[in-house]
């Protein structure tokens, strides 16, 4: 099983400590999150991570075509590629704090898989076309992945047709990752290729910390931010929400932040959702919990993991507990 993570870099220390944690332990990718207005500039974080590290993966974990222009992002990744010795890989998604903070919408799926097609045509150092101009990146070494952010069936299914690879945020349990599955292998065989050409990785929620109790305060901030685009708002009963929590969860959506925090975690208690959302979002609580929950995950279906652990109570010690006593486990299991 691979193994990986990202993070919102609200510093220079915290970027080299992760940077850190990532080589030492092994870990198979360290992303970077777009998220003006709550950390640091993610290419410039991303250049840092590539070159400290050698070993990992280096993601931008996702930027968006709404806040970005998708030629910028193109030579963007194509000079971390250079930097990190081929090791790079571009992440786009519709846009969450990265378009709300900034008071910008999001990118409609379509749209999204033009902006796709047009970096991987840069990304080969060919010439093309995008709303009007013309660009082209001849400097180019290789063709970057470009993989695209999908937690809706219909982002899963353009993921499918035009992506080298997909983040799916969807679920870790096994209903999930099957549905999940299943979307994409629709959109790939429209595209007339296979679905195990793509590199699938699954996002979840990661804490890991001695205490227990500590874990499931600070992780339930985290999951009100995610529940609200991974779950969404319409047609609750076919992403498999049990009757019983559909109102909560719009009740939640309505009222969740961008910028999460302790009221965020008070709010999913309060609405009785810690339980489900935990359950099919998150790996939490101490070394021992987090690996019977991973190993749950890999026996459902999951390869590949990709954790956010923006909101840990203690980011680096979450990656470092993580690596030291829960990956190998992980991948001898």
């Amino acid at each position: 099983m691979e193994v990986g993570f990202f993070y919102w870099p609200f510093s220079v220390e915290l970027t080299m400590k992760m940077a850190a944690a990532a080589e030492r332990y092994g870990y198979d990718m360290i992303g970077v999150a777009d998220t003006p207005g709550n950390a640091m500039d993610p290419w410039v974080t991303a250049a840092l991570v590539a070159e400290h590290t050698r070993r990992p993966k280096v993601s931008i974990c996702v930027t968006n075509l709404a806040t970005r222009h998708a030629a910028v992002s193109a030579a963007a990744i194509a000079s971390v590629d250079l930097i990190s010795g081929g090791r790079a890989i571009l992440g786009i998604g519709a846009g969450n704090s990265g378009t709300r903070n900034l008071g910008v919408k999001g990118t409609p799926v379509a749209e999204m898989s033009e902006g796709i097609a047009y970096i991987k045509t840069l990304l080969a150092g060919e010439k093309a076309e995008y709303r009007g101009g013309t660009a082209q990146l001849p400097w180019v070494k290789r063709p970057t992945p470009v993989f695209q952010a999908a937690s809706l069936p219909r982002s899963l299914v353009a993921a499918g047709r035009c992506a080298d690879g997909v983040f799916v945020n969807y679920g870790l349990d096994r209903v999930s990752l099957t549905a999940s599955a299943a979307h994409i292998a629709r959109g790939a065989a429209e595209a007339g290729r296979q679905a195990t050409s793509l590199e699938v990785w699954q996002i979840g929620c990661l804490d890991c910390h001695e205490d227990r109790d500590v874990a499931r305060r600070k992780i339930g901030a985290i999951l009100a931010f995610v529940s609200g685009y991974v779950i969404g708002t319409e047609d609750l009963e076919a992403r498999g929400v049990p009757p019983d929590k559909i109102e909560p969860l719009r009740e939640l959506r309505r009222r969740y932040s961008t910028r999460p925090g302790e009221a965020d975690a008070r709010m999913v208690d309060e609405l009785g959702l810690f339980d489900y959302l935990a359950g099919r979002l998150s790996i939490w609580g101490t070394p021992d919990d987090c690996l019977r929950q991973a190993l749950a995950a890999k026996a459902a279906g999951a390869t590949r993991l990709m954790f956010t652990v923006s909101l840990a109570s203690d980011p680096v010690r979450t990656v470092e507990l993580f690596g030291e006593h829960v990956l190998p486990a992980l991948r001898a299991g």
